[in-house]
């Protein structure tokens, strides 16, 4: 369909009603498409509509379609400033009543999202309780142009199942929730408590046990601090002995009971972990705080579009399948960045491509694009499953021209470094205490035109 202004409209279907689909729901309107929100859950949110009850979720992830999506135990607070989290047009602000800490608990983050989800009007757009269990091509005209796409959804609590043909659809589905477990000999044979974080919630459950987590990865090091307080014995096995930052290095040595080990050797049936070095403990519990793998379970492109070594691929800027470009895309996929800009300059962009605003390259200028950034990625040594972790403002900035989209603003890229940075040196209270160059920072952040925009100062 072509809009008066001579750009295409089309009818859309956004998988996931998270930060990522509703910016992405957002954007689509804004550039004259319809789209439809399909959503598992009873609510916005995605990874942040937290869910307490796990026991009907296999411990270890091993569902294809997993019943619990979000992976956020109940102590969880962000690890940056809400004051660079926000979307472009829409500041983070604190609000009376509510929690208004700088790096707030996550109930915080939802209420935003729930507060932006109203602000624009886009609950209507969005279809609860409804699980989308295939997506694929529809036999239609030539292959790569006037593509459409088949979505076979069900709704969650009764038997009824639709199916429904779109001119595009926008996978927004986030990547922390599909475990991704390391191979350890032993491990099926182990009998003992083996869960992944996935599935962690409270401390209470580990009192007085000997417990075991894998990974010092952001989580790991969290909810070591949270279980060393009611269990036993916590042993905290690290890939490496020789990058554990000076703010582990405090929290180790200030509780008895946290000890640092190499990586695990094998498991044994009488309980024993043994770890690399020859060390043993008996343990009553594994934690796995090992990350997570993207996983498109509905997803068939025909072995176009795969996951290996979680490595999404092949996407032109983490974002586009060539061969089915502009009608299939990826919103959330990058990871170390601050994301919810991004995901919104990503919207735009597949807004805008689809409207016929903006071209993309060719197929072939693309498949070049993705192997250049390959090959990049190989000669300075970075693994293939650390693909999609961005860590580079300038790629942000280069990104957000596709659209024109604003570029970050200095005081946002500084107060990121500056949490890092502190995190690194203060791992315990880094959320709570930071330095007099924080405070001119928040100074110029408050005073830009990201917070007094809409006429709201916090």
């Amino acid at each position: 369909m072509v809009s008066e202004q001579g750009q295409s409209t089309k009818n859309v279907c956004v998988i996931g009603a998270g930060p990522s689909g509703l910016v992405a729901a957002r954007e689509l309107r804004k550039e004259g498409h319809t789209a439809v929100v399909l959503e598992q859950n009873h609510d916005i949110g995605g990874q942040w509509l937290y869910e307490p009850n796990v026991e009907k979720e296999d411990p270890l992830g091993k569902n294809k379609f997993l019943d619990v999506h979000s992976s956020v135990y109940d102590s969880l607070r962000i690890v940056s400033p809400r004051e660079i989290m926000g979307f472009t047009d829409f500041p983070f602000v604190s609000k009376k009543n509510r929690d208004t800490r700088r790096f707030p608990g996550h109930k915080e983050l939802w209420l935003y999202l729930k507060d932006f989800c109203e602000y624009f009007g886009l609950k209507e757009m969005i279809r609860f309780n409804t699980r989308v269990e295939y997506v694929g091509m529809l036999d239609y005209g030539v292959f790569g142009k006037d593509l459409k796409w088949v979505v076979k959804s069900k709704e969650k609590k009764g038997e009824k199942r639709v199916e429904e043909v779109f001119d595009a659809v926008i996978v927004a589905t986030g990547h922390y929730s599909q475990p991704r477990l390391p191979s350890i000999k032993g491990m099926d044979a182990w009998k003992r408590k083996q869960i992944h974080s996935h599935v962690y919630r409270v401390p209470e459950p580990f009192r007085n046990e000997v417990v075991v987590i894998v990974g010092n990865s952001l989580s790991g090091q969290d909810i070591s601090m949270e279980i060393v307080k009611v269990a036993k014995e916590v042993y905290l096995s690290a890939k490496s002995l020789e990058v554990i930052t000076e703010g582990l290095s405090k929290v180790i040595s200030k509780h008895r009971n946290l000890h640092l080990y190499p990586q695990i050797q094998s498991l044994h049936e009488d309980g024993r972990v043994e770890f690399e070095d020859g060390s043993c403990v008996i343990a009553d519990t594994i934690i796995y705080c090992t990350g997570y793998s993207y996983a498109f379970p509905f997803l068939d492109t025909k072995g176009i579009v795969g996951v290996d070594d979680n490595r999404v691929g092949p996407l032109f800027e983490h974002t586009f399948p060539p061969s089915l470009a502009p009608s299939l895309s990826f919103i959330g996929i990058p990871r170390k960045l601050i994301g919810f800009p991004f995901f919104e300059s990503q919207a735009k962009w597949i807004a805008q491509v689809l409207s016929g605003k903006r071209e993309l390259p060719s197929y072939d200028d693309m498949m070049l694009s993705i192997k250049e950034f390959y090959r990049s990625r190989e000669l300075a040594g970075i693994p293939v499953s650390d693909t999609h972790d961005i860590a580079n403002f300038e790629y942000c900035d280069k990104y957000a021209d596709y659209s024109e989209s604003p570029h970050l603003e200095e005081w946002r890229k500084q107060l990121c470094l500056s949490a890092i940075v502190n995190s690194f040196t203060n791992l315990e209270t880094y959320r709570d205490s930071w330095d007099d160059g924080d405070d001119e920072l928040l100074q110029q952040a408050l005073q830009s035109p990201h917070f007094t925009q809409l006429g709201v100062r916090p």
